[in-house]
C-alpha cells in the first residue's frame, strides 16, 4: 500500500465527498466527511497547480490518509519515494524527522511539514553530544541510528535504519567483520531486534545501563535508553485481555513495544509489515499494537478484514498533522524544513545506506 488511488482526481467537492464516503463510511462519521471533503478538494487542486507531492505516513488520521497523499507507507517506503520524486514541493504528512529525511534527500526542493510542532519522543531522546560520547566510549564500533532521529544525529552516524530493515542493517554491518554495533535511540527496538537475531543486548553505561559484560561478548548490540511514548505504554494485560475477549485474534505488535509484550504477540514488524500481513494473511480478526489511527486506516483499506480496535493510544505529534494544517502549508508555503549544508552532506550517506539495504 505504497501508492494511494483515492480522490486526488475528483472534479468537485461533492465528488470528493462521495469518494471519501465510499472508502470511509463506518470508520469516519458522515458529518466529518462532509466538512473535510472541502479541504481535501482544495488541497488536491493546489498540489496540482504547484507541482507538489504529498507523502502520508501510516499514522495519519483516516480522513487525511485516504484523501490527499500521493503515496502512503512507513518511513522507509516514503524515504525511497522522496528520493525519486520530480515534484517541486514535498509536503510530508508526518513528523519532523521524516520531513528532515526528505530534505536531506532533496536539498534543492522545498520540503514542508504541516505543523512545525510535530516532533518525536525518540528523536528528542538522543543528542549529537550523546552520539559523540558513545563513539568515544566504544571506539571503532559502527553507529546505527533509527530513522526516528533528527538530521544532526544522523550526520554523526554510519548507517540509518527503520523498524522494517533494522535486522538487515545490523546483519550487513556484521557481515563486514564488525562484531558490535551501537543502535540508537529506541531501547525496545534494539532489544527486540537483537533477540530476534540471537545477539546479546547491552544497555550503555552512559545512560545508566551496565556494559561490563561487553569484554566477554563476541557480538553485541549496544543500546540507549529512549522509548516511544506511545508504544512503551502497551502492556501484557492489553494482550491477555484482548485474547480473553477475542480468542481467535491475531495480534501484530510494533517492535518499539516492550519485549514482554512482543513475546506474547503473534507477529512483530514495521507498519509496512502489518499492512502486508493484514492484506495477505487470512485470519478471523486482527489487532494492531501501534498508533491507533493505523487500525482505522486498514479497516477502511480492507473492509473484508475485521479489525479489533484498541484505540486508547494516539501519538500527539502525529495528531497535529491535519487537513487544515496541510492546506495552510500549501497555501502559504509555510514551515519549510531548513538544514545546514554540512549536516545535509554528512547525513546523506547513512540515509542512502539505509535505502539501499533491502
Amino acid at each position: 500500500m505504497s501508492e494511494t488511488a483515492m480522490v486526488k482526481e475528483a472534479d468537485s467537492v461533492e465528488e470528493t465527498y462521495q469518494r471519501m464516503k465510499a472508502k470511509l463510511e463506518g470508520v469516519v462519521p458522515d458529518f466529518e466527511l462532509q466538512l473535510k471533503a472541502e479541504l481535501a478538494f482544495q488541497i488536491n487542486q493546489l498540489k496540482r497547480e504547484r507541482n507538489a507531492v504529498i507523502l502520508g505516513h501510516n499514522y495519519m488520521e483516516p480522513a487525511l490518509y485516504h484523501s490527499v497523499p500521493d503515496y502512503v507507507g512507513d518511513s522507509l517506503q516514503l524515504s525511497r519515494i522522496s528520493a525519486e520524486t520530480d515534484a517541486d514541493i514535498i509536503v510530508f504528512c508526518g513528523v519532523k524527522f521524516m520531513a528532515e529525511t526528505a530534505k536531506v534527500l532533496n536539498p534543492g526542493k522545498i520540503v514542508l511539514i504541516p505543523d512545525q510542532q510535530a516532533g518525536c519522543s525518540l528523536a528528542e531522546g538522543v543528542s549529537v553530544e550523546d552520539v559523540r560520547a558513545l563513539k568515544e566510549r566504544y571506539p571503532g564500533v559502527p553507529v546505527v541510528t533509527y530513522v526516528n532521529t533528527y538530521a544532526d544525529v544522523k550526520a554523526e552516524s554510519d548507517y540509518c535504519c527503520t523498524s522494517g530493515n533494522a535486522d538487515k542493517v545490523i546483519a550487513h554491518i556484521m557481515a563486514q567483520g564488525y562484531k558490535k554495533v551501537i543502535f540508537l535511540p529506541d531501547e525496545f527496538l534494539a532489544r527486540n531486534t537483537a533477540r530476534e537475531m540471537g545477539i546479546p543486548f547491552v544497555l550503555s553505561s552512559l545512560c545508566g545501563g551496565d556494559d561490563s559484560a561487553l569484554v566477554n561478548l563476541d557480538q553485541a548490540v549496544i543500546g540507549w535508553k529512549a522509548r516511544c511514548e506511545v508504544h512503551e505504554k502497551f502492556t501484557v494485560d492489553d494482550v491477555l485481555n484482548a485474547r480473553k475477549q477475542f480468542p481467535d485474534v491475531v495480534i501484530l505488535a510494533h517492535p518499539e513495544c516492550p519485549p514482554e509484550v512482543i513475546e506474547l504477540c503473534d507477529v512483530s514488524g514495521s507498519t509496512k509489515a502489518m499492512v502486508d500481513y493484514v492484506r495477505d494473511i487470512d485470519a478471523p480478526r486482527y489487532l494492531l499494537l501501534t498508533e491507533c489511527s493505523m487500525g482505522d486506516n486498514l479497516a477502511a483499506e480492507f473492509p473484508n478484514r475485521e479489525m479489533v480496535r484498541l484505540c486508547s493510544l494516539r501519538c500527539e505529534d502525529m495528531a497535529l498533522i491535519t487537513l487544515e494544517a496541510t492546506l495552510e502549508a500549501l497555501q502559504k508555503t509555510q514551515y519549510q524544513i531548513e538544514i545546514a549544508e554540512d549536516i545535509i552532506q554528512r547525513a546523506r550517506l547513512p540515509i542512502d545506506r539505509m535505502i539501499a539495504i533491502r
